[in-house]
C-alpha cells in the first residue's frame, strides 16, 4: 500500500513538473505574421539547454534532434534547421502553407510548447479600373474597381486626393471595399482617386484615376472695368468681362437691348461711349456638351460728363454777355 502511494505521488509530481515546465516556456517567433520568402526563427523563452527534442507543425513532423545530430523530414528538407543547444527552429523561404500551430517537445528537459504562425503573401501590383472617366454632372455614376496581382487577404482603402473616401448617400463601397461607386457625380468628384491595398506584412498603392465632369454653364459673373458700379460718364472706355463655370468652356455671345451683336468671347470693349449706349448688356453662355445655356444682364447708364453739363449752362450766359458788350 505504501509503495503504491509513493508511486502515485511520484507520478503526480512528475506530471506537475511537466506542466510547470510547459507553462514556463514560451515560443517567441522572430516575426508573426511573416511574409512569403522570409526567414523565420522560433526561439524558446527563457533560454533552455536541450539534449533532444522535436519540432512539428500540426500533425506534420519537421525535424528531430539528439545531442548534436538532427534529422529533417522530407517536407522541410533544405529549409529547416534547429539550434541543438537552445532548441530554436529556423525556417527559410517560408510559404503560405507554412502557416499553422508549431509544437516543440522534449524529454530532456521535459517540456511541450506551441504557438500559432501566419505566413502571408505580400501585396503587389495594385491596379484600378474605371468603367468610364467622362461623365455628365448629376446624371452619371462612376464605378472604380481595385485589384492586386498577389497578396493574402488584402484590405482596401480609397483616397480622393489626401482625403479618405468613406461611405455616404452617394458613395458605396462593396466587394470588401474593392469597388467604389459614386452616384450623381458632381464637378467636385474629379479626383484624383487612388486605391491603397495592404495586409499585415505589406502595402501598395495604385496609380490615380481622374474624371472629366461635364457641367454648366452656371454661376455667371459680369463686371465692367473691374468695378461693381453700372454708371459711367460719356467718353469713357468700357471693358466688360463675362465668365461662367462650365466644362468644356462655354461659348460666350454678347447682346445689347436684347439684340445679339457680332461680339463673342469673354471680353467686349467699348471706346468713347455715348449716352445712347445706355441700356441692358447681356452675356449669353452655351455649353455644346450639356446643351444648356445661361445668361447674365447688366443695365449700364451712360451720363453726360460734368464738363458737358457746365458748357450747356454757360452757353446762354456767354451769349447774353456778348450781346451786352
Amino acid at each position: 500500500m505504501g509503495r503504491k502511494s509513493g508511486e502515485t505521488v511520484a507520478f503526480i509530481t512528475l506530471a506537475l513538473i511537466q506542466v510547470l515546465v510547459s507553462d514556463a516556456v514560451e515560443i517567441k517567433p522572430s516575426k508573426n505574421p511573416a511574409a512569403v520568402g522570409d526567414t523565420l526563427t522560433l526561439s524558446l523563452s527563457p533560454s533552455t539547454s536541450f539534449q533532444s527534442g522535436s519540432w512539428a507543425v500540426g500533425e506534420s513532423q519537421i525535424l528531430t534532434w539528439l545531442g548534436a545530430q538532427q534529422a529533417v523530414f522530407p517536407s522541410h528538407s533544405g529549409r529547416a534547421s534547429v539550434d541543438v543547444l537552445t532548441g530554436a527552429l529556423t525556417l527559410s523561404s517560408v510559404k503560405v502553407t507554412d502557416s499553422g500551430v508549431y509544437i516543440v517537445q522534449s524529454t530532456d528537459p521535459q517540456l511541450k510548447a506551441n504557438t500559432s504562425i501566419t505566413v502571408l503573401e505580400a501585396v503587389s501590383n495594385v491596379t484600378v479600373k474605371a468603367t468610364q472617366t467622362s461623365l455628365m454632372e448629376s446624371n452619371s455614376s462612376a464605378v472604380i474597381t481595385c485589384s492586386v496581382s498577389s497578396g493574402s487577404s488584402p484590405t482596401f482603402l480609397w483616397m480622393n486626393g489626401s482625403s479618405e473616401v468613406t461611405a455616404s448617400d452617394r458613395v458605396q463601397l462593396t466587394d470588401g471595399n474593392s469597388t467604389l461607386t459614386i452616384t450623381n457625380m458632381t464637378r467636385y468628384d474629379q479626383g484624383p482617386f487612388r486605391c491603397h491595398a495592404f495586409n499585415l506584412v505589406s502595402n501598395g498603392i495604385s496609380d490615380s484615376v481622374n474624371f472629366t465632369i461635364i457641367y454648366g454653364p452656371d454661376n455667371m459673373a459680369l463686371t465692367v472695368n473691374g468695378q461693381n458700379t453700372t454708371s459711367f460718364t460719356a467718353g469713357s472706355n468700357l471693358t466688360m468681362l463675362c465668365s461662367a463655370q462650365s466644362n468644356p468652356p462655354a461659348q460666350l455671345q454678347w447682346a445689347f437691348k436684347g439684340e445679339l451683336t457680332n461680339t463673342s468671347g469673354p471680353l467686349w470693349e467699348l471706346l468713347g461711349v455715348t449716352k445712347d449706349q445706355s441700356g441692358p448688356y447681356s452675356c449669353l453662355a452655351f455649353n455644346n456638351r450639356t446643351n444648356m445655356n445661361s445668361m447674365i444682364t447688366m443695365n449700364i447708364l451712360i451720363a453726360r460728363s460734368s464738363e458737358q453739363t457746365v458748357s450747356v449752362w454757360l452757353l446762354p450766359l456767354l451769349l447774353l454777355t456778348g450781346l451786352l458788350l
